[in-house]
């Protein structure tokens, strides 16, 4: 549930509200990154101061520590001061992760032109086009070499093995 800013300086009292307050916009959107870094390192060491204080209420109801520890939870409304600082700290986080993408994306963008012009620097390569369409289809040598026989030659074995038969037969 959303709090509303009477509410949590009600709920936080005058000198917590102050830490709170920058979280909000339009003041937020107006603080550099290293005071946003400052606020949410000092968010979240309340919030975890509350996290115990509540932690050892709890504990206490359960009857393992200090009595005096369980009506602090109780009568501080620690539970609502820790939501409150939850929330302060999910707007600060927000606010730092615009700034990172922010900057990111300016990064990228100066990377994108100086390759760009990287690119167009560059000397044009043109490649020869090859064969024309003109020229048609080329033929290719055979690599293979082929055995020519000699042109007295041909039919003679088969004249041989005529022989050789005539000779078995007779």
């Amino acid at each position: 549930m959303a709090t509303s800013q009477r509410e949590e300086r009600e709920l936080l009292g005058h000198d917590a509200f102050a830490l709170i307050a920058p979280s909000h916009q339009p003041a937020i959107a107006a603080l550099p990154p290293e005071e946003l870094r400052t606020l949410a390192t000092r968010l979240r060491a309340e919030h975890a101061k509350l996290r115990d204080l509540i932690r050892e209420g709890k504990r206490a109801k359960r009857g393992k520590g200090d009595a005096r520890a369980a009506a602090n939870a109780e009568a501080g409304k620690a539970t609502r001061r820790k939501q409150v600082y939850a929330a302060a700290l999910k707007r600060v986080n927000s606010r730092f992760e615009e700034l990172t993408h922010e900057r990111r994306r300016e990064e990228h963008r100066a990377a994108l032109k100086e390759a760009l012009a990287r690119r167009q620097a560059q000397r044009a390569q043109h490649p020869s086009a090859g064969f024309g369409a003109s020229n048609g289809m080329q033929s290719k040598g055979n690599a293979k070499s082929s055995k020519r026989v000699h042109g007295a030659r041909i039919g003679s074995v088969s004249a041989q093995n005529k022989r050789a038969q005539a000779r078995r037969d007779g």
